[in-house]
This record gives C-alpha cells, structure tokens and sequence, in this order.
C-alpha cells in the first residue's frame, strides 16, 4: 500500500475519482506527469496590485440632509467641513429642510465641492477658488421614471395617499383631474380606491420629486373615472376632456358647514333661503377660480365683506365673499383662467367664523353646483384620436396591472 502523499497513493485516489465520474466520461489518463503534479510558484507581483488597488481614495463624498432644526453652522459640522469661512457662505442661507447636500472632500479633509438640487431643477455648486468660493449653477441631470402606486380612501385623500407613500403633489393633481366630477370635499366614501400612474424624477440614484400623473382611475362610491395625460389636459380613455367648464368646488381641500337651500341664519336666527355654499377654512387658504373668466367685482360689499365676483361665458357668474384678501395686482376686467388664485379665506363682513361662502349663478339666479351636469371642455380633435388612442393604450395597461394586484391583495 502507497502511503499518502507518493506518486501510487495519487495514482490510487485518482482511480478512485474516475470510478466515480464513470457515469459522465471515461478517465483515460491514468499516467501522472510529474510536471502536471508540482504546485504553482508564488505570484508576488500580483499580490503587490491588489494590494495596490486597496489604497485609499483620493476623494470622498459625504451626504447630508438638511433638517429643520439645523442652522448653517450645525450643518456645516455634520458634514465634517473645518474651514469655518464655510459656514458664513450666503449660499447656503437658501437650504431648505429636506434638502441633500453632498461635499466632495479631499484625502486631507480639504473641501473639493458642495452641490445640492435648488428649485427649477437647478444643480447649485459651490467649491474653493482663490481665497474664497465660488458658486455656479447648471442644469440637474435628472433621470425621469415611471411610478404606480394604488390607495384606499379611510378618512381623506391625503390620508389615503400617505399610507400608500404617494407624494402631496401628486396627490393635489389627483384632486385637479378629478375634481370636475368628485367633489373631494362631499363625495368621498370609506372604501373608495384610486390608482395613479406618474413621474419620479431622480438625482444620483436617489428620487428627489414627483413629476406629472400620466394616467389615473378615481373609483368613488362604486363608479369608476378614468384620465389619461396627453399634450396639455387630460381625457377620458374615449378622447373626452376631463376638464369641465367650472370646477365643482372653489377650494382644493375644505368642508362644507352650510349647503345650499334654507337654514337658520347665523346672526339673524331666522330661517331664510342660503343661496350659496360655505365652506369651513383656515384664513389665508387659497380660493380658486372655478372657471375661465372675466373679474366684475373685487371689493367690500356689505355683509359679503370682502368679495369677488367673476363673470364666465354665457351666463354664467361666480361669487366669493368673506375673503380675507385679494391677490396682487387683481383688478376689474381682469382676466383669469381656472384655478388662478382670486382671493384668500377670510371672515370679513357678517361671519361668525373664518370660511368661503361661494355662490354659482346663472342668468342672475343662484343654482347648487353641485346637482348642474357641469359642460366638459373641448374633446381630442378628431384627426388626433388614433394618436391619442395609441399614447393611452400602455398607461391604461399600467392602472389595469396596478389595480388588479390592489384587488387580489385586498381579497
């Protein structure tokens, strides 16, 4: 018997292994080769560049973001910067909470560059020239990708859009799209759902904003709407404009306190005829115009306090009382286009609280907004159709896949 280690003992082992290898090849070569048998000599210089490549870098990049509580100087020292002339910067006065800065630093902690996203997508950087700093500013190189999320209305949209991680823009667009046939400040219901398609705009790998909702399904009270984005608005899968001729509500998000028809007057404590809609605001919300239009009155008027009075096509009339305040530069003969800001909330004239008091007004008599079959804009031109019909098809397919996950998850 060979002992192990000998030329026989390897001759012996290696039987063994083609014994056991029968069943994919023959072992033909049973001969050993002494040359075949030597370990391979040390490679020296292969380990000296590995070890080389293991050096440390020359630079380093550290990310920070800024918080509410941080003042310049906190931040400065978070981000590990000992040069105290950089906390005195004037640019960066203008960080925002939220806001990620990146310093690239040198091997010796010498400040290379601070860069971070301003507004208008603008990348700002700020890095040593001379005996001071220089700032320049450029284009961000924004990657742009599709997102879809889905939600379940429990008390509020924004509830809602929280739980599911959709942005507060995207959520407010949401409420534009829909907001010609949902009035989300009424018409919502536990259980309704929604569904949105949309674009998330990244800096580095890492999502920095919400873009614009390509395509979305509002399931309300068991009726499904359906939008899709294509040039400037948004339409039905058919090709009919989302956008209505008149907004159902002049307040993005609020309450109603006092609906149209009779109630007991709050001052007078008589039962007369309320020929408009209240809705319960904190002061200084933004009050919206329903509609394109013309402004005939921006003034005080009595007990409507404050008020604005549009004037749309036909006619067709607007009104907004209690205001608080009017935009810069509103005037009468101004023109305005729906959901331009014409006032502020308020509680000028007789209120007894701050709120809107909105009235809907057509051929001078007061209508309720919400029981009119509102007129839609401008559907997609004919010849543009196939065009239009062949942009939806693939973001409908996205609502379709995103919703059908939400069912079967909820089943």
């Amino acid at each position: 018997m060979h002992k192990p280690g000998t030329v026989g003992g390897t001759i012996g082992l290696t039987l063994l292994l083609a014994a056991a290898c029968g069943a994919v090849g023959a072992y033909t070569n049973l001969s050993p080769d002494a040359d075949a048998l030597r370990l391979p000599e040390p490679v020296i210089e292969a380990l000296a560049l590995r070890a080389e490549q293991l050096a440390a870098p020359k630079t380093y990049v550290r990310e920070e973001q800024f918080q509410r509580a941080d003042t310049v100087a906190t931040f400065v020292g978070r981000l590990g910067l000992a040069d105290p002339r950089i906390a005195r910067l004037r640019s960066l006065r203008e960080l925002r909470p939220g806001t990620y800065v990146s310093a690239e630093v040198g091997a010796e902690g010498n400040l290379i560059s601070l860069t971070w996203l301003s507004g208008r997508d603008t990348l700002v950087r700020v890095a040593p020239e001379g005996d001071g700093y220089a700032r320049s500013e450029g284009r961000a190189p924004l990657d742009t990708r599709i997102s879809m999320k889905s939600g379940v209305i429990r008390s509020s949209l924004f509830g809602a859009s929280d739980a599911a991680g959709i942005p507060d823009g995207v959520a407010m667009q949401l409420a534009d799209v829909f907001g010609g046939d949902i009035d989300f400040h009424r018409d919502l219901r536990k259980g309704d759902r929604f569904t949105v398609v949309y674009e998330t705009h990244y800096l580095g790998g890492r999502a920095v904003r919400s873009g614009r909702v390509l395509a979305a399904e509002f399931v309300n009270q068991g009726k499904p709407f359906r939008a899709v984005h294509y040039g400037s608005s948004y339409y039905t899968p058919e090709g009919k404009n989302m956008r209505k001729a008149f907004l159902r509500s002049p307040l993005e998000f609020s309450r109603v306190t006092s609906g149209f028809g009779m109630r007991v007057h709050p001052i007078a404590r008589t039962w007369t005829a309320h020929k408009g809609t209240d809705y319960a605001a904190a002061v200084g919300t933004r009050v919206r115009a329903v509609g394109d239009g013309v402004v005939e009155f921006a003034g005080v008027k009595g007990g409507y306090g404050k008020v604005v009075v549009l004037r749309h096509h036909g006619q067709y009339a607007t009104v907004y009382a209690h205001l608080s305040r009017f935009p810069a530069g509103l005037h009468r003969g101004q023109r305005v286009a729906q959901n331009d800001t014409i006032g502020f909330v308020g509680q000028t004239g007789w209120a007894t609280g701050p709120h809107l008091h909105y009235e809907f007004q057509i051929a001078g008599q007061s209508r309720n907004p919400r029981t009119l079959a509102m007129p839609a804009a401008l559907p997609v031109p004919q010849q543009q159709l196939p065009e239009f019909l062949a942009h939806a098809a693939p973001l409908l397919a996205r609502l379709d896949l995103v919703a059908n996950g939400e069912v079967a998850r909820l089943e």
